[in-house]
């Protein structure tokens, strides 16, 4: 185990406690997983949210092991006071990490980092290290997880007695996801095993048969007693870091079964097979749910898959100890059979709205009848005539960390941030974005970027005061941020983005320009809560650009924004589409969508017309938008970047408060 000194702190939320945990949820989360990894590489701040916490209870029952401090809000670090908790930072530094699953995420890679023994932390992060990486904008899952669940939990439990005889719907979400087909790396194989072991069960049942069975001259073994579920073989193999019990050679049959007829996986742990980090997060929660559910005399007969679960962590190492710590006495559920399906139907939390996304998921046809549509109404893309077409930036008088032909790419895709591959035609001329570090930009596209930060610090600078906050949102590898910050020594520039990669590049750029004016927080958006002058934004990916323009509304913050994936658009919990009053009384939601699909088809590879037609998909999903926000009290103007071959997605938003 690596030597080291406690160089963060750790700021936890502390509102009250009921039973054996600790509220907000998120609170007792965070120090169930440092428990569960035995982590002391943080100092912990508790930040009381009212007047009447008790201090003796907090002392009494936190971990024994662990140092905790009390603190209040005014405390908290600068750049801490404009994020919800938990959140990290460094030791008197400007670099925060803020929302559960960035901060969980964060503990198992320094618990990993500074004991490499300790793989089973690591595993964790899941296959592929994506474990609750996507964010809970965009991802139901993540949201489900981080959001919903401990939110309905705290309302259950606080709830009058008339008011919490239903079960929190979220929580019947999460049974009936438990129920779904579990997908998994290489499913296929591990497939074909359960149905060979489904077959050897079956003959093993019929009378007469012997332990020995022959099929197409094959010999076949047969059990005298019923297998354990292999994918309760192969999950807890792996916890006990063992090796799965070796397969019996796949018989005819089930090597020529076809893939769509093999038999579904059934979940172990929440995300399948493998126990990870949702896991770690969902178990204090549905343990305070079941807690004041059988004290109430509920009957949990509904919820057997929920049941099922919390008998099943347990099982996993670490867990038992990790709850005493914690003060947590888990219970014996008794098991119960599962509910039949219908009775599960009535359940499901999934809006309509969202249901109607998948539905209209795969369209045919093209965009000119709804572009017709529109033009009967009078509707156009129009674009506002540039405010500053020459406006340039000296890039050869700025230190060499300024320019972003000196700083190498960091960047991905906000709109996938899973890193999975892309769709074809999803991001068709999208500067699409990959968590790599290729080296410096090439030149031709250091120039086009270059020009793109021409327009939006043109703009930014029209705008502008002495002492204005300035965020840059999804901010990548900071090439606006940094360029703001140095030529605007009078304001304080905030990046935000949720990738650790690409912003520690960015602090590193910072760094090596001495830059006192600029902070950074690794977050999702909906965890930043500050308040601003002006927020920014280059290339936002699809939903992003709504959510940062939502963030600028709610502050009242001029915005310039350059959107990026039209493609990526769709409903979501928070926004639903179009956003307009005026494109709502003419388009359904599947019309828009085409809009949106047919506005990536910009590459400049793409036949001239069909480049034409982009654009007028993309000033016309970017109206809809900019009359959205004018109906929140707001002059918006969309406006094509100079020249507009710095970007097939040279579309720009200047808005400003009325």
């Amino acid at each position: 185990m690596k030597d080291s000194v406690p160089e963060e702190h750790l700021y936890l939320g502390l509102s009250h406690e009921y039973k054996d945990s600790i509220f907000p949820l998120h609170t007792s989360i965070s120090l169930f997983l440092l428990s569960y990894c035995d982590c002391k590489l943080f100092k912990i701040f508790l930040v009381p949210t009212g007047e009447d916490v008790d201090n003796q209870f907090v002392t009494k029952n936190l971990l024994s092991d662990l140092e905790v401090h009390l603190i209040s809000k005014c405390q908290l670090p600068v750049v801490m006071q404009s994020c919800c908790l938990p959140a990290v930072v460094a030791k008197d530094d400007k670099f925060c990490r803020a929302g559960l699953s960035v901060v969980l995420r964060h503990i198992i890679q320094k618990t990993y980092e500074a004991d490499p023994s300790k793989k089973y932390v690591l595993e964790l992060l899941g296959f592929k290290k994506t474990c609750l990486k996507a964010c809970a904008e965009v991802s139901q899952w993540t949201r489900l997880c981080e959001i919903s669940v401990p939110l309905a939990v705290e309302g259950f439990l606080t709830a009058s007695p008339e008011h919490c005889q239903a079960v929190p719907a979220d929580i019947l979400q999460l049974e009936r996801k438990l129920g779904e087909p579990v997908r998994v790396h290489n499913d296929d194989k591990i497939r074909r095993q359960k149905l060979q072991q489904q077959k050897a069960s079956a003959e093993a049942a019929v009378p007469g048969f012997s332990k020995e069975a022959t099929e197409e001259g094959k010999t076949v073994e047969v059990h005298d007693h019923p297998l354990p579920s292999l994918e309760l073989s192969i999950a807890f193999s792996k916890l006990h870091v063992q090796e799965a019990s070796n397969a019996v050679r796949e018989a005819p049959v089930v090597r020529r079964t076809k893939t769509s007829d093999l038999p579904p996986l059934d979940h172990i742990f929440a995300e399948g097979l493998y126990f990870t980090l949702a896991d770690i997060v969902l178990l204090p929660c549905v343990h305070q749910f079941l807690v004041h559910s059988k004290k109430q005399g509920k009957n949990l007969g509904n919820l057997p898959l929920i049941s099922s679960w919390y008998r099943r962590v347990q099982e996993v190492p670490g867990i038992k100890k990790a709850a005493h710590k914690c003060s947590i006495q888990l219970l014996q559920l008794p098991e119960f059979m599962p509910a039949p399906e219908e009775q599960l139907q009535d359940f499901s939390s999934v809006p309509d709205e969202l249901e109607e996304e998948h539905e209209d998921s795969h369209f045919i046809g093209g965009p000119r009848p709804t572009m017709t549509k529109l033009m009967e109404s009078g509707i156009e893309a129009k674009f506002s005539p540039h405010p500053c077409p020459n406006w340039t930036i000296d890039w050869t008088n700025l230190p060499s960390a300024v320019s972003p032909g000196e700083a190498k790419c960091y960047l991905y895709n906000y709109a996938n941030p899973d890193d999975t591959e892309l769709p074809k035609g999803k991001a068709d001329g999208a500067e699409v974005r990959v968590d790599s570090d290729p080296g410096k930009m090439s030149s031709d596209r250091a120039l086009r970027k270059q020009q793109q930060l021409n327009n939006l610090v043109a703009a930014v600078t029209k705008l502008v005061k002495p002492g204005d906050v300035i965020v840059d949102f999804c901010s990548g590898g900071g090439h606006v941020g940094i360029v703001l910050a140095y030529m605007l020594p009078s304001c304080q520039v905030v990046l935000i983005e949720n990738k650790e990669l690409s912003l520690i590049r960015a602090k590193d750029r910072s760094d090596e320009l001495g830059l006192n004016n600029i902070s950074f927080i690794q977050a999702n958006l909906d965890y930043f809560k500050g308040t601003f002058n002006i927020g920014v934004a280059l290339h936002a990916c699809g939903v992003a650009t709504d959510m940062v323009i939502e963030h600028c509304i709610k502050a009242r913050a001029a915005f310039v924004i350059s959107p990026c994936c039209y493609g990526f658009i769709q409903n979501t919990v928070k926004f639903k589409y179009p956003r307009s009053n005026q494109f709502k009384e003419i388009l359904s939601y599947k019309e828009h969508m085409i809009l949106c699909r047919f506005a990536d088809q910009t590459a400049v590879q793409l036949p001239p017309e069909r480049r034409l037609i982009g654009k007028q998909c993309m000033g016309l999903v970017d109206l809809d938008r900019a009359w959205a926000a004018e109906g929140s009290n707001y002059s918006v103007q969309v406006i094509s970047m100079e020249p507009e071959s710095c970007s097939p997605k040279n579309n720009m938003f200047v808005g400003i408060p009325t």
